[in-house]
C-alpha cells in the first residue's frame, strides 16, 4: 500500500492541488480545479502525471460546489479512484499566519479559529485557504491536516524591517510588516543553495511576480525585507490589486467622496492594478497582445513600479549580486523582465535580449555585474515536505 500526501492550494476561484509519495515524495499528480463558484461557470478539473488518468476517469465536481465542496470532492476521489494509495496528510497554503505562526502546524479546530481572525488581513485569500481545511476536518476528523504559511519565511527580517511607524502600542498588538508568497520564497532559497552554492549566500533580490506580485531581499538565503506589509494590498502594482499608495488617499475616499469603507476596500483589492490604469485587462497576457496606449502605460507603470522597489531593496542589502525572476508574470513574460531590467542598469543589471527571449534559465548579459536568474516557483512541494516532516515526526 502506497501512502500519499496530497497538498493544496486555495486560490479565489481554484484548488491547485498535487499529489506526493509519502516517502520520497516523488510527485504523482498535480491538477487545479477552476471555476470554483464562479456565476454560470463550471468546475473544471486538470491535471497530468502518473495518477491523473485515474483521477480523471470519473466525473468532476458538481457545478454548484464551493470551496468546501470540492475539497471533499478531492479527498473522495482520491479514494475511490487510487487503489492501492491511502491518503496519510493533507497540506494547505495559508497566506496568514500572523505573528504567532512561525513553523507548520498541525490544524485543530483552536487553531482554524485563530486563523479566520486574520481573514481582514488577507480577504482575497484567506478565507479561501480556511474553506477546505473546515469542511475536511468535519468530514474526516481523523486525517492530519498541516498548515504552511506565507508570512513564515519573513519572520528572519530584522525589526526595523517589519515595524510600521506608528505608536509602539501598535506593533505590540502585532501591527508590523509580515510579507507574503513565503512559500515561493523558501523555494527558491532551496533552489538558488543548488544552483548557485557559496554566491546564493550573497545579496539575493526575488521578483516573485504572478496575479499577486512582491520582491523577497535575502542575504544568507533568509528574508531581510519584502514589499507585502501588513497586507497582502502592500508594495508592487498587481492585477487587481493597487500595492502601495499614499494612505491619505484613502481617508480622502472614505471623508470627502462619501466611499464606504467596504467601496474603498474593493477598489484597492479588485478594481486597480493592471485592470485599474488598463481599463482593459488583469492578464498581463491580454495586454501584451494589444496596442491600446492604456495597454502600453500599464505595463511600463508596472515596470517602473517593480525597478523603483528593486532599487529599495538593493538598499537594505547594500549592493544587488543575483536577481531571480519566478511565478506567472516572472517565469514567462520575456517582455516584462526586459523593461524592469532596462530600468536598473545603475546597479549593473544587464540583460541578454537572446537568452530572455526563450526563456532561459540564466538571462544576464556576459561579464554583468549581476547574475539574473528565471526560476519556476513550486510551493507545493515545499508544503508536501512540510507535512511528510510534521507526519513522520507524529
Amino acid at each position: 500500500m502506497t501512502r500519499i500526501i496530497l497538498a493544496l492550494n486555495a486560490g479565489s476561484s481554484s484548488l491547485k492541488f498535487a499529489l506526493y509519495d509519502a516517502l520520497d515524495l516523488v510527485s504523482l499528480c498535480r491538477g487545479v480545479i477552476e471555476a470554483i463558484g464562479e456565476r454560470g461557470g463550471h468546475a473544471q478539473i486538470h491535471a497530468h502525471g502518473e495518477a491523473a488518468p485515474l483521477l480523471l476517469a470519473g466525473a468532476g465536481p458538481a457545478q454548484d460546489l464551493d470551496h468546501e465542496g470540492v475539497a471533499r470532492w478531492l479527498i473522495e476521489a482520491v479514494a475511490e479512484r487510487l487503489p492501492g494509495r491511502t491518503l496519510v496528510a493533507v497540506g494547505h497554503r495559508v497566506v496568514h499566519g500572523g505573528g504567532d505562526f512561525a513553523e507548520p502546524v498541525r490544524v485543530t479546530g483552536e487553531i482554524l479559529e485563530r486563523l479566520a481572525a486574520f481573514s481582514p488581513l488577507a480577504p482575497s485569500h484567506q478565507p479561501h485557504n480556511l474553506a477546505p481545511i473546515r469542511s475536511l476536518l468535519a468530514a474526516r476528523p481523523d486525517l492530519p491536516q498541516i498548515a504552511c504559511f506565507d508570512t513564515a519565511f519573513h519572520r528572519t527580517q530584522p525589526r526595523l524591517a517589519q515595524l510600521l511607524p506608528l505608536p509602539h502600542s501598535f506593533a505590540e498588538r502585532g501591527v508590523v510588516r509580515y510579507g507574503f508568497h513565503g512559500l515561493s520564497y523558501q523555494f527558491i532559497a532551496e533552489e538558488l543553495r543548488k544552483l548557485a552554492g557559496a554566491r546564493a549566500l550573497a545579496r539575493v533580490i526575488v521578483a516573485h511576480l504572478g496575479h499577486g506580485a512582491s520582491l523577497c531581499a535575502m542575504r544568507n538565503l533568509k528574508s531581510q525585507a519584502t514589499t507585502m506589509g501588513f497586507t497582502a494590498l502592500d508594495g508592487l502594482m498587481m492585477g487587481r490589486r493597487s500595492g502601495a499608495i499614499d494612505p491619505g488617499l484613502v481617508l480622502h475616499l472614505v471623508l470627502h467622496e462619501g466611499m464606504s469603507a467596504q467601496a474603498a476596500s474593493k477598489l484597492l483589492y479588485e478594481q486597480s492594478g493592471l485592470l485599474g490604469v488598463s481599463g482593459i485587462s488583469d492578464d498581463l497576457r491580454v495586454l501584451e497582445a494589444s496596442d491600446d496606449p492604456r495597454a502600453i502605460e500599464a505595463m511600463e507603470f508596472f515596470a517602473y513600479r517593480a525597478a523603483r522597489e528593486i532599487g529599495s531593496l538593493a538598499s537594505a542589502l547594500d549592493g544587488l549580486d543575483i536577481l531571480v525572476f519566478t511565478a506567472g508574470v516572472g517565469e514567462n513574460s520575456a517582455a516584462m523582465r526586459a523593461r524592469i531590467c532596462g530600468r536598473l542598469g545603475y546597479l549593473g543589471v544587464a540583460i541578454d535580449g537572446a537568452a530572455n527571449a526563450r526563456n532561459a534559465a540564466s538571462i544576464g548579459a556576459a561579464g554583468g555585474a549581476v547574475e539574473i536568474l528565471v526560476i519556476r516557483t513550486n510551493e507545493e512541494i515545499v508544503i508536501a515536505e512540510a507535512v511528510r516532516r510534521l507526519w513522520q515526526g507524529s
